[in-house]
């Protein structure tokens, strides 16, 4: 009986080391799960001033939360300042000579002016009243020509200037031309271009931040002497990240735009995700690399280049605690 029993067990425990070494081999022999790294991106936005300038002030440091508009550096510019004090007074003196040709001549200049002309036809009167007593003695002989002929040349000059007069009185009470008054404009108006040109640059001399996030890099510091279009401090929007994967692309079916995929972060592992913490990824942007990223096929008649494909994806909600830089795992 026993006998019996015997031969059914060692039969189990046969069977049973069987499928134990069975499931062993098939272990390792199975290929080990395809794991694809990427890096956490997220944009980041260099701060640079237009103009060279000495830096003041650097009121951020790394590390800090700002909001969009928050002062990042103040410049000092001499110059700057110097160009901004010409172009107001030139847009000064400008506006003067514009408003003077629209509003013409003072009252004063225009009394002035009738004054001279009347002197003038005055004294054209008394030239020409001279003349013909000159003419007549002329004519009696009791004078010579000559005397005619001096008295005739006064009085011509005499209503020459008394007509030049009565022109200088027109003018003076008529005003400016119209082209002298659109001239005047136009110089008023560029001159204010000029001002807005320099308030501009006055304006650059105060860097401000045009997104919120993080400053991540602050490269000046009080003292240096900057120069215009290098970047001052850079800042990264902690709020727009997504990860970045090389993809072959005879796996990019399943990294289509508009797919999704689950990841994990080892750099966020906890004690409930040991091995990182889960995120889901939908992708956006798929591009291929150069050729430099291209499998090449080992041997001539068999197989083929594989090209690499740069995949983004951003997180389908927040992912706390995630900055640029940490790795993503991929199965």
């Amino acid at each position: 009986m026993k006998t019996a029993l015997r031969k059914p067990v060692a039969l189990l425990v046969l069977l049973g080391v069987l499928a134990l070494l069975a499931w062993g081999l098939w272990q390792a022999t199975r290929p080990a799960p395809e794991v694809l790294q990427g890096q956490m991106e997220a944009r980041e936005t260099d701060v640079a001033g237009k103009v060279t300038a000495r830096v003041l002030e650097v009121p951020v440091h790394e590390g800090q939360t700002i909001a969009a508009g928050a002062l990042l550096v103040r410049l000092d510019s001499p110059e700057v300042r110097a160009k901004l004090q010409q172009a107001t007074a030139a847009e000064q003196a400008a506006q003067a000579v514009a408003q003077k040709a629209e509003h013409g001549a003072r009252p004063q200049e225009v009394e002035m002016a009738r004054m001279q002309w009347q002197r003038a036809e005055t004294a054209a009167q008394l030239a020409h009243t001279s003349y013909q007593r000159v003419a007549n003695l002329a004519r009696e002989g009791l004078v010579a020509e000559q005397k005619r002929d001096e008295a005739e040349a006064n009085w011509k000059a005499s209503r020459d200037a008394a007509a030049a007069a009565r022109a200088q009185y027109d003018m003076a009470r008529a005003g400016a031309r119209p082209e002298d008054r659109l001239v005047a404009d136009a110089q008023a108006r560029q001159v204010a271009g000029v001002v807005a040109e320099a308030e501009a640059a006055q304006a650059e001399t105060e860097l401000r931040s045009p997104v919120a996030g993080e400053v991540a890099k602050v490269l000046a510091k009080p003292g240096e002497l900057w120069p215009q279009g290098v970047a001052v401090v850079s800042v990264v929007d902690l709020q727009d990240q997504w990860v970045v994967l090389n993809v072959r692309e005879d796996r990019l079916a399943r990294f289509a735009p508009g797919q999704s995929f689950d990841a994990t972060l080892p750099a966020l592992a906890d004690a409930a995700h040991p091995a990182g913490r889960p995120a889901r990824f939908t992708v956006f942007y798929n591009a291929v690399l150069p050729d430099f990223a291209t499998w090449r096929a080992t041997r001539g008649g068999a197989g083929f280049d594989v090209r690499t494909f740069e995949v983004r994806a951003r997180p389908a909600a927040p992912i706390a605690g995630a900055r640029p830089g940490m790795s993503v795992l991929v199965q």
